[in-house]
């Protein structure tokens, strides 16, 4: 698999052109998936090059005065026609860009977002915010329903620097189109660190981590951009969103909490307030077994709730641990990790270790400490934020494998949620039966895993993986089964139907069911009040505006 940073964007799978899985890797996912599923055949088939891509013609062109700021080249619409789901790669895959935006718009500030948005609402166009382009969960494709008479795509990458930093306050003033890496590399220069890694990391956005109130790699303690997010600046068809700077307020219900999951539907945040810390130089981890799941889930518990907040404390089942190549000896893996700029960590590793051991696990690795120092963190940022170990590796690398998967035949796709530790027994145990019915009704045989990517005192953040062999043609239908027996089944549990892959389309049956009915009204509300004319991201969350 390549590693190195890529420089052209995938028109229909993830990431760079330049890492996706090549001919001989792919043979050796399609020599997996046939070992571990059965079925196929699994052939490797070609990705789509851009002169295949079925794209229809733009209804709309800009106005003169916008002219310098939008795009109706092909391509450029295609790449900007689906998020990074499942159904997305399996259209993207197929040639399938029908849903290309007519425009993909890149404004460069405040007031060109504005000038756009007045655009739209006077010309009846629908306008979906973009910042990386990762949404799971249909949060970036244009509704296809409504009387629109055209689709613009608002693509925040212009806006990608850090304008300010108050090293006092450990707070950075940040746009909202800059991705994980260049806001990593920008404020190493300052010896600080958002200290948010999520997966999508080298492609995602701080606004896109804002609008879907995205999660981090970290398991405790600040694991949501929620907890980051001191003020935010967002344009909407009516004027300006700007909150004040402050640590806490208890004037009534925070602004900041209005836009945070607001999913692109009441307006484009341009920049926000966000708190920092220094870049880490002390971190220890270990990895421990467990022979039983249900002694590996106690021990999370335990640790959750013990306030050592490490930053680690990742729970993969036997399944999740091979797949990620961990380990193959049927055993869970509970990964610990801990890291701080301002003292060794010998006692916080050896606690929860100790932790561990008392809930019946072995030690398989460490307990290992180590020291950055100050001529060590001089190098290349990317190398300072790199964590050695077969999970890390895996992490990164498990989105360029769905592609490749999907690429030979393979249904792969993930669920999340949360509940409480009491819900949690009953919760697994009616989800993965659900779907490994679901799999193999739909697809003959299956593989479900499970690992926490997130525990807190009250509970876990359950993620699950599903595997399956495809049916060239009917590869949406299976999924949309399998999918829907998930979220029913993590509905009548009593967890939420995601943890951070945000609402967007798909979610949306499941999170009507969520919700307390008035805040749906109180939120169409502000919707009318702040886009009247309903063209933003219209179906993310609530009706279109009619």
């Amino acid at each position: 698999m390549p590693s190195g940073p890529g420089t052209t964007r995938s028109v229909w799978g993830w990431g760079w052109v330049e890492k996706f899985p090549d001919a001989s890797t792919r043979q050796g996912l399609a020599a997996m998936a046939s070992a571990l599923l059965g079925g196929g055949p699994y052939p490797l088939a070609a990705p789509p090059g851009d002169d295949e891509l079925v794209v229809p013609e733009p209804r709309v062109r800009p106005p003169d005065s916008l002219a310098g700021l939008c795009s109706l080249e092909r391509v450029d619409r295609a790449r900007h026609a689906h998020g990074k789901g499942y159904p997305d790669l399996v259209r993207g895959f197929a040639r399938d860009f029908a849903a290309a935006p007519d425009v993909v718009a890149r404004p460069t500030r405040d007031a060109e977002v504005a000038a756009l948005l007045d655009w739209c609402g006077s010309e009846r166009l629908s306008c979906v915010p973009y910042g990386g382009g990762t949404s799971v969960v249909g949060g970036v494709e244009h509704a296809t329903a409504g009387d629109f008479a055209g689709a613009v795509t608002l693509d925040l990458g212009a806006l990608d620097r850090v304008l300010e930093v108050d090293p006092l306050s450990r707070a950075a003033r940040v746009q909202a189109g800059a991705r994980g890496p260049v806001l990593d590399d920008q404020l190493a220069g300052h010896g600080l660190t958002a200290r948010f890694y999520p997966q999508s990391f080298e492609l995602s956005t701080v606004g896109g981590w804002i609008a879907t109130r995205a999660g981090g790699h970290f398991a405790t303690h600040c694991t949501h951009i929620d907890d980051l997010v001191e003020a935010v600046h967002m344009i909407t068809p009516r004027g300006v969103l700007a909150t004040r700077r402050l640590p806490a307020s208890g004037a009534g219900p925070q602004p900041e909490r209005l836009v945070l999951g607001s999913e692109g539907i009441l307006g484009v945040i341009t920049e926000a307030w966000l708190r920092v810390q220094p870049r880490p130089r002390w971190r220890a981890s270990a990895s421990v077994k467990f022979a039983a799941w249900d002694a590996a889930v106690a021990a999370a518990r335990a640790l959750a709730q013990s306030g050592l907040y490490p930053s680690n404390c990742r729970l993969l089942d036997a399944r999740e641990a091979m797949l990620h190549r961990v380990s193959n000896d049927g055993t869970a893996v509970l990964l610990l990790g801990f890291e701080s700029a301002d003292h060794p960590l010998g006692p916080w590793i050896a606690r929860a270790v100790e932790l561990a051991r008392d809930h019946g696990g072995a030690v398989a690795a460490g307990p290992d400490e180590s020291e950055e120092t100050e001529a060590a963190g001089d190098g290349d940022p990317a190398a300072r934020r790199a964590e050695t170990g077969a999970w890390r590796r895996a992490f990164l690398e498990a989105p360029y494998l769905q592609s490749a998967l999907v690429s030979v035949g393979v249904l792969v796709d993930t669920f999340e949620t949360a509940c409480t530790w009491d819900a949690f027994p009953r919760l697994h145990a009616e989800v993965t039966a659900a779907v490994e019915d679901a799999l193999r009704r739909e697809c003959g045989a299956g593989v479900v895993a499970c690992r926490f990517t997130h525990v807190y005192p009250d509970g876990p953040a359950p993620y699950y993986t599903f595997l399956g062999p495809a049916r060239a043609g009917a590869e949406l239908s299976q999924w949309t089964a399998i999918k829907a027996a998930a979220s029913d089944a993590l509905h009548a549990a009593g967890g939420t139907i995601t943890h951070h892959h945000a609402v967007g389309r798909l979610h949306r049956p499941w999170y009507d069911r969520e919700r307390p009915p008035l805040f749906a009204e109180a939120l169409a509300a502000v919707k009318r009040t702040v886009d009247p004319a309903g063209v933003l991201n219209p179906g993310v969350l609530i009706d279109p505006v009619a």
